[in-house]
């Protein structure tokens, strides 16, 4: 067995001048890259003082959840010999937030759309996604609830 090492570099980009003298005094923007990537612009929420045209974590978390799943899927369809043809998927991650407070993650919903070139495999795929969400690192990484919802 080997360990596999995944390393991002993260730069605050915020600095207006006076630090963080004060909660509007600053950016929530930041930069995050790694060797041999394109760099990732960063923000938060614009509910909670951030740039809504740069990713927020939330978002990130969103993504890499859905890229997990689809790559397990796929594995699984490839070892079950079902032809994947196309997949789309729309992840949410949902953030309670109390006023004041910062809330947190309460569940992520997965809606896969995935597309076959033997439709009558269809219910076989379907199973997968269970397989796949126990596989999938990110899932089990995750306090929270993940719902699965195939729209084969």
């Amino acid at each position: 067995m080997s360990d596999h090492t995944y390393s991002v570099s993260l730069t605050w980009t915020g600095n207006q001048g006076t630090g963080t003298s004060g909660l509007r005094d600053f950016t929530r923007d930041s930069e995050c890259s790694s060797e041999n990537h394109p760099s990732i612009p960063l923000s938060t929420d614009p509910a909670f003082l951030g740039d809504g045209s740069r990713y927020n974590p939330e978002e990130l978390l969103a993504a890499a959840l859905s890229n997990c799943h689809m790559l397990s899927f796929l594995f699984l369809c490839t070892q079950a010999k079902i032809i994947v043809t196309a997949y789309k998927d729309a992840a949410t991650v949902i953030r309670t937030a109390d006023p004041g407070q910062l809330g947190s993650l309460t569940s992520a919903i997965l809606k896969p759309k995935v597309t076959l070139a033997d439709e009558s495999q269809r219910p076989d795929a379907d199973t997968l996604h269970a397989k796949a969400h126990k596989m999938c690192l990110i899932a089990q990484a995750l306090s929270i609830p993940v719902q699965i919802e195939p729209a084969g």
